[in-house]
């Protein structure tokens, strides 16, 4: 492991042989393979718009493949060619190389958590009846495959913890794949349930089976690109065949309705929460699993608002909602009595908004943001403050699961500079003990800090950006600088440690992440103002997070890089077309880039609960003004754009990516690098293996420093 004193050697000592002008210099030509344009014409509500790179949809025909690696190897060459890749993937490597678990939680007598010695593909599952002693491997995915493509992906374990339900996908698809494991002899039954994605298992309190989601069967050839329609809810019983599943719930008056279950800790209620599509707001369905050929009832028949169900005290079930409260409250809803007029608000709509809940030990323990960043606060069942959980300063807590007889509950705490830290919290007295803290070498925490600045984006909106660098760092205009955002379908971005973001600390860089309308970060109006034909909202708060880093000299646009990843690569894309002058690269990753036709592929019907339809006048006009794909004009001078992508994505197909990236080069051939870097058997990114990570990063960031022209102080 390198000395922190040897940091400087990341790059620069690269250049310093060769000389940065003449390294640049050796940088392939960038010719660019051709793509055909075609004549394809749609007419949207008697507006004609060209898509004439429709051909790449079809991925697999031979045009299509043969451009892809042509553009992949044309990628491959220029960065294997940048200044300094081995001391940027020595240093990448080093940082990473941390141990690292999560919080355990209990069922029965044992207790099981995921750890990973540093540098494994993919985390292991642990089990133990002691959190003080050493656990035993329970599901290492490691052994699955070759490559480390194969991950772990969802986990459930029965009450009385001898039974795991867990799901696998293979090379970073969505589809999953359900297996259950004995615990105790750690070998698997013979059930294998397939075709189920994003979902969730919830088991009986009895351990005979358990509720799980599936979609019907695709097409061999369409497997990344049909729709995923009419997901359907089946109970399974062990020991049973697939086809004797039991039709639990499904909706058949729109094809894009989701379910989620869970069965409440006393076992007596299965609980559905009903979303259309990525729609927060859900309908709530219950039914009493101890009465037999008891019916699935709506508690909330309409998805007027979200109604999340935490857990059950008797007969009252507590849920987080923002029902009469933009921030939201927490609520008792008597299953017995389930009118509005038997409700009881346990907690109040207060000015932080609640991001989770959890009902443990009697408590219930709320992860409340304040600008943010998280504040822990705890309240007795029915509502009486308890008090605070003290972190150790701007960053995240998560974890606090368990049961009504726990007497405590293990979280996790991390922040940008500072890696999680595993915490175990007394519930009688709050006393807090720390269980595992990774140990790191040749990285110092403490070297860095971060602050929140605000910036005003157009029409004055208050705009959080947490900005992380070396303490001390000279705001003089130069420093190498990654904006990063994503800005949609209510997710908040928070303050968490990664070692990418600490690798690029190490490097000399400053971190930046705008928290932007169409997040989750101020609850409901936060997240609609950036919704549909708000979504511009979201550009301009970005827009604005740049000239605030420019304008306080933090950086400035030849030192500046724009990332994102999904809806945050629609972001990307989306802004450095809107304002080319803004930064020198763009990194839009596995985004979604053709904002007319997404609805077309897998999931992408329900995407339209947050950026619209193409079949609603107004919606399409919104959608138009900013898609990527149609947004792109010739003779613009657009930044460096390393368009990233994999050729196993499934949730976002990538011909959202091909498209993008042949418009782009089209328009600019001769200006700044566009290249499109395709990761084979890889995915969204959910399961993709360290060593591919390492190597993606590597090239983002040697992407990075030579579009800035700069190597690390």
């Amino acid at each position: 492991m390198r000395p922190p004193t040897l940091k400087l050697t990341l790059i620069a000592a690269a250049l310093a042989l060769c000389g940065l002008g003449a390294a640049l210099a050796s940088l392939p030509q960038l010719a660019y393979p051709i793509a055909p344009r075609g004549n394809q014409v749609d007419d949207y509500h008697g507006t004609q718009v060209a898509d004439p790179y429709r051909w790449l949809e079809d991925i697999d025909s031979p045009q299509a493949r043969a451009w892809v690696e042509s553009e992949g190897a044309l990628a491959r060459r220029y960065l294997d060619a940048l200044p300094g890749r081995d001391k940027l993937t020595e240093r990448v490597r080093a940082v990473w190389n941390y141990e690292r678990w999560t919080p355990p939680v209990r069922h029965g007598s044992h207790w099981f958590y995921f750890h990973n010695d540093g540098l494994q593909n993919q985390n292991v599952l642990f089990v133990t009846d002691d959190p003080a002693a050493p656990g035993r491997i329970l599901i290492d995915p490691n052994t699955l495959s070759k490559d480390g493509t194969v991950a772990l992906r969802e986990t459930a374990i029965t009450d009385d913890g001898h039974l795991i339900a867990y799901s696998v996908s293979d090379a970073g698809s969505d589809w999953q794949s359900w297996h259950v494991r004995d615990v105790d002899k750690g070998v698997d039954r013979a059930d294998v349930l397939l075709w189920s994605k994003d979902s969730r298992a919830a088991w009986r309190k009895d351990g005979s089976g358990f509720y799980y989601t599936v979609f019907d069967a695709p097409a061999e050839k369409a497997l990344l690109k049909a729709a995923n329609e009419y997901e359907r809810l089946y109970f399974h019983r062990l020991d049973t065949p697939q086809s004797a599943d039991t039709l639990v719930y499904t909706r058949r008056d729109s094809p894009d309705w989701f379910s989620d279950p869970t069965v409440t800790e006393d076992g007596r209620y299965l609980l559905v929460a009903s979303n259309r599509g990525t729609d927060v707001r859900n309908a709530l369905l219950v039914q009493d699993l101890t009465t037999p050929g008891a019916a699935l009832t709506p508690v909330i028949a309409e998805p007027t608002a979200e109604f999340d169900p935490i857990d059950t005290i008797g007969s009252m079930l507590y849920v987080r909602t923002d029902d009469g409260a933009p921030r939201y409250r927490i609520v008792a809803i008597d299953l017995e009595h389930p009118d509005r007029a038997h409700w009881r608000v346990i907690v109040p709509e207060g000015p932080d908004s609640i991001g989770a809940a959890h009902l443990v030990g009697g408590q219930l323990i709320l992860d409340t943001l304040h600008d943010a960043h998280t504040v822990v606060r705890r309240y007795d069942a029915d509502g009486h403050a308890l008090g605070e959980v003290k972190l150790p300063g701007i960053g995240t807590a998560s974890g606090f699961g368990g049961h009504p007889a726990d007497r405590f509950t293990y979280y996790s705490y991390s922040s940008f500079p500072v890696p999680p830290s595993i915490f175990r919290l007394e519930l009688a007295s709050g006393a807090v003990t720390a269980w595992h803290s990774p140990a790191l070498t040749g990285y110092a925490p403490e070297d860095y800090e971060t602050v929140e600045r605000f910036a005003a984006s157009r029409d004055g909106t208050r705009v959080p950006i947490f900005i992380t660098a070396r303490r001390g760092v000279r705001k003089n205009g130069e420093n190498p600088t990654i904006l990063y955002g994503y800005g949609g379908f209510d997710v908040a971005l928070t303050p968490n440690f990664s070692p990418t973001i600490a690798a690029w600390l190490e490097s000399g860089g400053v971190y930046a992440v705008a928290c932007l309308r169409g997040g989750g970060e101020y609850g409901r109006n936060w997240h609609e103002a950036g919704m549909k034909v708000h979504k511009q909202h979201v550009f301009d708060d970005f827009i604005a997070a740049g000239e605030y880093l420019a304008r306080e000299h933090w950086t400035r646009p030849a030192r500046l890089a724009l990332s994102g990843r999904s809806n945050g690569g629609l972001l990307v894309a989306a802004v450095e077309l809107q304002r080319p002058d803004l930064a020198a690269v763009a990194v839009p990753e596995v985004g979604v880039l053709d904002m007319l036709r997404f609805r077309e592929f897998t999931v992408g019907k329900a995407w339209e609960a947050d950026y619209g339809s193409v079949q609603q006048p107004e919606e399409f006009k919104a959608l138009a003004a900013y898609s990527p794909v149609h947004n792109v004009h010739p003779g613009v001078a657009y930044p460096a754009t390393l368009i990233m992508t994999g050729d196993h994505d499934d949730r976002v197909f990538p011909a959202h990516s091909f498209k993008f990236a042949a418009a782009m080069q089209n328009a600019d051939p001769d200006g700044k690098p566009i290249l499109l870097r395709v990761e084979t058997r890889a995915g969204h990114g959910q399961g993709m293996p360290t060593a591919k990570r390492i190597e993606s990063v590597v090239d983002v960031y040697a992407f990075m420093f030579k579009a800035m022209q700069t190597a690390p102080p």
